[in-house]
């Protein structure tokens, strides 16, 4: 499996920056606005965005994290037991416009079940998504307000988003899948 480089650490910095002015404008300011990650790798970006707003804004906007691991409908009785990490203290969602954020918007069957987690936490007045790749193939009807890079993929291609928190580095790759999708 060769990876191929779609973003460097400078593009996911770029995309970041423009998110975050997308979602401020958007929002009308940073007034009831939160972000929420969902785990693993939309946690780092939203606290990133997070930081971005604060520094452009000079305002602080509260950041949570969510752990779909139990609304996640590919979950069967034969699965093994799912590892569910900590959702961090979430702050107050209610009657506040939630951006939710993630690394990539695939199927959109992640996003339908952080959209069950989040509404748990509480009724937003507005839900918004921002991810770093949307790569299609929605499954579905789930579209991002917020998009670092449109990649339209193939079925037999992965993306790996890797982040300095995560993973040591900065970087967006496509890899081949040995076996391609049926």
């Amino acid at each position: 499996m060769t990876d191929r480089l779609i973003l460097d650490a400078d593009d996911v910095r770029r995309a970041l920056i423009r998110i975050a002015h997308e979602i401020v404008e958007r929002n009308g300011g940073t007034d009831d606005l939160v972000l929420v990650g969902v785990r693993t790798r939309g946690v780092p970006l939203a606290r990133r965005l997070a930081a971005l707003v604060e520094q452009h804004e000079a305002a602080s906007v509260p950041v949570g994290s969510l752990d779909i691991t139990y609304y996640r409908d590919d979950l069967t009785p034969l699965a093994h037991a799912p590892i569910v990490k900590r959702t961090d203290a979430m702050p107050d969602v209610a009657n506040r416009t939630v951006v939710l954020v993630d690394d990539v918007l695939f199927t959109g069957r992640t996003i339908r079940a952080a959209l069950d987690a989040l509404i748990d936490q509480g009724r937003p007045r507005a839900v918004r998504l921002a991810v770093l790749v949307d790569r299609g193939h929605r499954e579905l009807p789930i579209r991002p307000d917020h998009v670092g890079k449109n990649l339209p993929t193939s079925g037999d291609e992965l993306v790996h988003v890797r982040l300095q928190e995560t993973d040591g580095v900065d970087e967006v790759v496509i890899a081949r899948d040995a076996e391609p999708a049926a």
